[in-house]
């Protein structure tokens, strides 16, 4: 049987400001007819295409729907959509992205949400604080019974907690206007992103003899 153990949880984060951000766009389309309301989309999302092609914008992925609209049991339109989201790899360029892409009058605009190019560097720095912290705990528990503590015997992972800032525009407040709107009285500067990590160690505890 073994001696005595302390087992002790720590907690550690890092914060950094973020370097990254993600944007949604949603562009939507209602006409009488299936081929009228894809066209009128078509034309919508033509309008923003070369902001999409941006030096500082990645295109992760677009969704298109399309689906009749009814009125009691008859089909009276069609309405399409299509959903866009990007990544900003150069935060000093989204005003004027997002200025742009404002202009082009989608039917939803939502973003930033602010990330970390290097989330892994960041998380090792939180894992590091979180070992120190927990290390911390269990030499004054150690202290406390008149020990030390000795080898470490366990250490595992806790979950992982930690928002990512984000900041949501809504069209209806943000003018939408053609033109490309002037955002820059908007409050969109990089915010810090908290990476945050948990452990939990086991602990020899030595007494003296």
């Amino acid at each position: 049987m073994g001696g005595p153990e302390i087992v002790t949880e720590g907690s550690g984060w890092h914060e950094q400001t973020a370097d990254r951000a993600d944007v949604d766009l949603t562009y939507t389309a209602s006409a009488r007819t299936r081929a009228d309301a894809v066209r009128e989309l078509g034309r919508q999302v033509a309008a923003a295409e070369p902001h999409l092609g941006h030096r500082a914008v990645q295109v992760r992925h677009r969704r298109l729907w399309v689906h009749n609209e009814w009125r009691g049991r008859r089909v009276v339109g069609c309405r399409a959509g299509q959903e866009i989201s990007l990544r900003l790899t150069d935060v000093a360029a989204l005003e004027e992205v997002l200025s742009a892409l404002i202009g082009t009058e989608p039917s939803g605009l939502n973003g930033p949400r602010w990330l970390l190019d290097d989330r892994a560097s960041a998380l090792r720095e939180a894992q590091r604080r979180a070992v120190e912290d927990a290390r911390h705990r269990a030499e004054g528990y150690a202290e406390a019974l008149g020990g030390r503590i000795g080898a470490l015997l366990l250490l595992s992972e806790a979950a992982e907690h930690g928002p990512v800032a984000y900041r949501a525009m809504d069209m209806a407040e943000s003018g939408g206007a053609g033109g490309g709107p002037d955002v820059r009285d908007l409050g969109l500067e990089p915010e810090p992103v908290r990476v945050s990590a948990r452990c939990t160690t086991r602990w020899t505890l030595i007494t003296e003899s």
